[in-house]
């Protein structure tokens, strides 16, 4: 069979994919299902890595705007990527996929410490390895987490899994007539401010030919779909 386009890929979650249709917290019916297509896409020969927001327990910018000290609240946030990063290795461990977790911030009770060579050799061994903690710094998103492991493993795509199905010029939930975009360049997406993932992460991409692929997550089978080419999203990469 022909190497997919995308062979190793690192997927970017938001923590409000775990929520289901609940307010916040952990769906577990819904962590069960996104774990499912992950476990598909291995199985169709993809190596994976994942990083898992952590929006739906606490968001760090948005208490800081409510008068926390923003490194604090950064590291709150942190610590609920890692809830989310242990609701997914559960999920995924109970239909048979062997995962690693590793933290940015050393846990030794619960994951592993991040290291770089180790995670590699995890994901050389089959294994899925889902990132937690952030970089381990405050005022960094989990987008440019999920760019810098994207980078640092040598990925083909960062695929990042959303509510809508890719790019769009306006907010389709508000604009009725947004347009969506079958692909874009990474300098458009930064001159226009396309809201597809930080400004540090897209320029992280950029820099080391790092495709982003938007697409939504919350529909069925949608993963092994675009993974295949046969999906709906947007993909974002060097070009004019």
């Amino acid at each position: 069979m022909p190497r997919p386009r995308f062979n190793r890929i690192l997927l970017k979650l938001s923590g409000e994919a775990l929520m289901g249709e609940g307010p916040f917290g952990i769906d577990p019916e819904t962590t069960s299902r996104i774990a499912g297509e992950i476990a598909a896409a291995k199985e169709a020969g993809h190596e994976l890595c994942i990083v898992v927001g952590g929006g739906n327990i606490f968001r760090g910018l948005a208490a800081a705007a409510k008068g926390f000290d923003r490194a604090q609240a950064d590291y709150m946030g942190m610590l609920a990527t890692v809830m989310n990063a242990l609701a997914m290795q559960n999920a995924l461990e109970q239909i048979g996929v062997d995962t690693r977790v590793q933290s940015a911030i050393p846990m030794a009770s619960i994951s592993e410490p991040y290291i770089r060579r180790r995670a590699m050799r995890h994901m050389e061994k089959s294994r899925v390895v889902i990132f937690a903690a952030g970089t381990g710094n405050p005022f960094f998103t989990t987008d440019t987490a999920a760019a810098l492991r994207a980078a640092e493993m040598n990925c083909d795509a960062l695929f990042k899994g959303t509510s809508v199905d890719g790019v769009y010029d306006a907010d389709p939930k508000k604009v009725a007539g947004a347009k969506r975009y079958e692909s874009l360049s990474f300098n458009r997406v930064l001159a226009d401010d396309l809201k597809v993932m930080d400004a540090s992460a897209v320029a992280l991409c950029r820099d080391n030919n790092i495709p982003i692929v938007v697409f939504n997550i919350r529909e069925r089978g949608n993963l092994a779909r675009v993974l295949s080419g046969e999906g709906t999203a947007t993909i974002v990469e060097n070009g004019e």
